[in-house]
């Protein structure tokens, strides 16, 4: 362990000299849909819906919405549903359109510091089938491998002949969409490795790569909280802790793929004093306080021995009130770090994936109570803090909608499972 009178390791120590301003990689904005994943992303939130509405939800001409639904049905993305009659005399009956789930799946990769998940994921969101293992090595090259191999086996047994479209890769800290690289998790100890490509090869299909909580907030404004559709922040708080912020519905990465870095944000005084140090030498930084890790420590400084978090996490849930307090106390701490976040983003909505908030109901009043006593803008913390909406499902998810993100804002881009349309 470090010692805490040890010299403090700054971030940019033992690295490279960083670029000048004319060597930094300038990186493509959070990419819009084409106009026909428009159409594709109001189907999917009001199908089955006549085209006539899709004109007037995405403010297309009729004539252009129909050439656009005529290329979606092409490819098998969506299908008419039965028709409905309109006002009485008034022309022929509508003939709604809807996201067809019976031709095509994505497939989901998430990579966490103790186990990985592989899922099938329909193309309205809704996981089919997962397989969730530990770790049997965190060599890259191996693990990635590994993500492969299981993927057929899951296809064979619960795909019921439904094509793969692609395959999408989501994991905690700094991860470079554009390259398909993730470029640093220090859990792993991992440092620039193109999982982009090396999946590619093993598996044949698209792969798409991305921070699982840039991830989870594109599922939000694809199949959950509608609040996150114009901005949102999502704080992601387990054995990794980091963030994703979007502003008028498009993803900010920032130019090094480093916007959402939160885990050595300073709580401040008032902790529970930072005994402890973060693996950057100070103590009192977000992750070192609220991770997965942080509270197994805590709870065994406290007599409460557990064998890994999701026991400690299963006590509270039955009721256990040291076990209960410990998450409390999480809670409150990361209410502090949320406070922060809403004051720097002014969002809509801030989203919390973490256990405790979701299956812990005082968790969520005390994280709502923190931010409603530390923010200076946010005054509806009811309103504008939330849980996950994919309580259970959070690997799973992510993984699926990397792949499911890609394919709604150009769903007329280089699929090759599906036909060509022109």
């Amino acid at each position: 362990m470090k010692s805490l009178s040890a010299p403090v390791r700054r971030p940019h120590e033992n690295r490279p000299a960083p670029p000048s301003r004319s060597g930094i990689r300038t990186t493509a904005p959070g990419r819009r849909p084409t106009g026909t994943g428009s159409v594709l992303g109001a189907i999917l939130d009001h199908g089955p819906v006549a085209r006539s509405t899709v004109a007037r939800l995405t403010g297309l001409s009729p004539a252009s919405v129909s050439g656009h639904v005529g290329r979606l049905l092409a490819r098998g993305l969506v299908r008419e549903a039965a028709e409905t009659a309109g006002p009485k005399g008034l022309g022929r009956p509508h003939v709604p359109v809807e996201i067809d789930t019976g031709g095509y799946l994505v497939a989901g990769a998430h990579i966490a510091v103790a186990h990985s998940t592989v899922s099938l994921m329909d193309l309205r969101g809704r996981i089919v089938a997962e397989d969730r293992q530990p770790h049997r090595t965190t060599e890259p090259g191996r693990l990635l491998a590994g993500l492969a191999a299981r993927l057929p086996q899951l296809v064979a047994a619960h795909a019921g002949g439904r094509a793969v479209l692609a395959l999408g890769l989501a994991t905690g800290h700094r991860v470079d969409p554009l390259t398909g690289v993730i470029v640093e998790h220090p859990h792993l100890g991992w440092h620039d490795v193109p999982a982009r490509d090396i999946l590619s090869a093993a598996t044949g299909l698209p792969v798409h790569v991305d921070s699982h909580a840039r991830a989870l907030v594109r599922a939000e404004q694809m199949f959950g909280e509608e609040s996150t559709r114009n901005s949102a922040v999502l704080l992601f708080v387990g054995a990794v802790v980091d963030a994703a912020f979007t502003s008028e519905g498009a993803m900010h990465r920032g130019p090094r793929s480093g916007a959402g870095s939160v885990a050595h944000l300073p709580l401040g005084a008032g902790g529970t004093g930072g005994a402890h140090p973060c693996t950057c030498g100070r103590t009192g930084c977000l992750q070192s306080e609220v991770s997965e890790r942080a509270m197994v420590r805590r709870a065994e400084a406290q007599g409460l021995f557990v064998g890994s978090f999701p026991e400690l996490l299963e006590r509270a849930v039955a009721g256990d009130g040291r076990a209960v307090a410990l998450f409390r106390l999480r809670a409150r701490l990361v209410g502090r770090a949320a406070a922060l976040l809403l004051d720097m983003f002014d969002p809509e909505v801030l989203v919390v994936v973490e256990p405790g908030a979701a299956r812990i109901p005082q968790c969520l009043a005390d994280l709502r109570a923190e931010v409603a006593e530390r923010s200076w803008i946010c005054d509806d913390p009811e309103r504008a803090v939330v849980p996950t909406s994919f309580t259970g499902t959070v690997p799973a998810t992510a993984g699926g909608a990397v792949a499911l993100g890609a394919l709604y804002v150009d769903p007329l881009g280089p699929w090759p499972a599906l036909p060509a349309v022109s």
